[in-house]
């Protein structure tokens, strides 16, 4: 009986090594292979006293479901201009269809009929929140899934921070 105990223990942790390997397979896949996107974003404040110096990042797009009849989950579909930003098309509940230079980002309905769209939070070491502050994008990496990773934060002239 003790071994099966055992073997069970071995089991799980195999799998959940497996688990925790995959996901950070698809991270980096998204970080090689993504699509750079900038969202522009509203200003907040960069302080919190519980969590060290960050940023909220709130973005445009994420204000724009509160007065539409949408689902809690879904894809928050933009369109890239000629500079990479990306501007609000649609919501709609598939991945596809996408028109040429548009991608879609997963999206929850959060608090206060905010779009989430997984990328709400940027750490950055103590004393830098003077750097920051300059943020006026988001950068996100996009896969053609709708998974999006923050790579960053840019300035107006769309220079990495």
């Amino acid at each position: 009986m003790k071994n099966y105990k055992y073997i069970l223990i071995l089991l799980n942790l195999a799998a959940l090594l497996i688990y925790f390997n995959l996901s950070v397979f698809k991270k980096e896949k998204i970080l090689e292979e993504g699509q750079l996107v900038l969202l522009k974003l509203a200003p907040v404040d960069p302080r919190s006293l519980m969590q060290g110096d960050y940023m909220r990042l709130n973005y445009e797009i994420s204000n724009k479901g509160w007065n539409m009849n949408i689902p809690k989950r879904g894809y928050c579909i933009v369109k890239l201009d000629k500079d990479g930003i990306g501007h609000w098309e649609r919501f709609q509940p598939e991945v596809l269809p996408l028109e040429k230079g548009e991608y879609a980002l997963n999206y929850t309905i959060g608090n206060f009929s905010n779009i989430n769209i997984g990328a709400e939070s940027f750490f950055f070491e103590e004393g830098q929140a003077e750097r920051y502050e300059k943020a006026a994008y988001g950068g996100l990496r996009i896969d053609g899934k709708g998974n999006s990773l923050l790579v960053g934060l840019y300035d107006t002239d769309r220079k990495e921070l």
